[in-house]
């Protein structure tokens, strides 16, 4: 007989063994139903939190309500362990008694070291990550995110906790990343990506109307164009030309629809046209990214640039 199976033994040998275990098994199930009531209660709170970011028109207040639903969402993993530690300590201030035997001491000395050294480690290594993020706000629930090292890792971030993080994907997926092996965030901000398309003509008023035209093809949704797609004032570029950018904004990984569906669309316009002369469009469009923050912080660096190049 092993000395594990002789301290089991010795343990229930014990005068309120069966009643102990009993008291901790009871505990266990009325901590896991209060979390459960209180984690339910607080999801609540934030789904309401949620419905009113989404309808608030104002940036600032629309951020302050993203942090609120995000510290809700923390609280959530924050109120369970709390209830749990309480019923822990609890369950063994009731059992002092026999806990303080030598056969109980040894018996959860050597579960505390494996437990310690096999979960309790990774767990506080997740929840270590998870408070410099929530600290440093890398990213909020709602926001759409990209993983790394992950190649494939993205979505909108639905929920947010000290050991582990929630995201939904394009595609519907449900995707799980443990705080630890976070090494990066990309965030999007907005959730959109906003793009912008030139194109050149001798013919402002009938490149107008083309481009109308064509803008009405492109698909509106939340997965899609986050708007119709806007054709901007042409703007006289000298020599007989016109330029007329058109402007979009795209769910994260549908920027196709912009730089190839749409700029395709304008391509063939011209594609039976031989002579030059005739096209609508003077030469192929130019698709490019245009986030009004990152030209204002590249117009910065071009400046730098050019001062250090003198």
């Amino acid at each position: 007989m092993d000395s594990v199976t002789t301290e089991v033994i010795e343990f229930f040998s014990q005068p309120n063994a069966y009643r102990s275990v009993l008291i901790l098994v009871a505990s266990i199930i009325g901590a896991y139903i209060l979390s459960k009531f209180l984690a339910d209660l607080i999801i609540k709170i934030a789904q309401k939190v949620s419905v009113r970011a989404d309808i608030e028109s104002n940036e600032e207040r629309f951020i302050r309500l993203r942090q609120v639903e995000t510290y809700l969402s923390v609280s959530i993993a924050v109120v369970r362990a709390a209830v749990v530690a309480v019923a822990a300590y609890a369950v063994w201030r009731i059992l002092s008694p026999v806990a303080n035997s030598g056969a109980a001491a040894i018996g959860a000395s050597a579960f505390f070291i494996v437990f310690a050294g096999q979960t309790l480690g990774m767990i506080l290594r997740d929840v270590t990550a998870g408070a410099i993020m929530i600290i440093e706000q890398w990213f909020n629930v709602g926001d759409f995110i990209k993983v790394e090292p992950f190649i494939n890792v993205s979505g909108v971030v639905e929920r947010l906790t000290l050991r582990s993080t929630k995201l939904r994907s394009i595609s519907g997926e449900v995707i799980w990343v443990h705080n630890q092996q976070i090494q990066a965030a990309h965030v999007t901000p907005r959730g959109v990506r906003t793009l912008a398309v030139d194109v050149f003509v001798r013919d402002k008023e009938k490149g107008l109307r083309t481009l109308k035209e064509l803008a009405k093809a492109v698909p509106v949704g939340s997965t899609m164009l986050a708007q119709a797609l806007q054709v901007q004032k042409p703007e006289e570029w000298g020599g007989g030309l016109w330029r007329i950018t058109v402007m979009g904004q795209t769910a994260p990984g549908r920027e196709w629809l912009v730089e190839n569906f749409f700029v395709n669309a304008i391509k063939e316009v011209d594609s039976g046209v031989r002579n030059k002369m005739n096209r609508t469009f003077v030469y192929e469009p130019i698709a490019r990214y245009a986030d009004p923050i990152a030209d204002k912080k590249f117009k910065r660096a071009v400046r730098a640039s050019k001062s250090t190049s003198k």
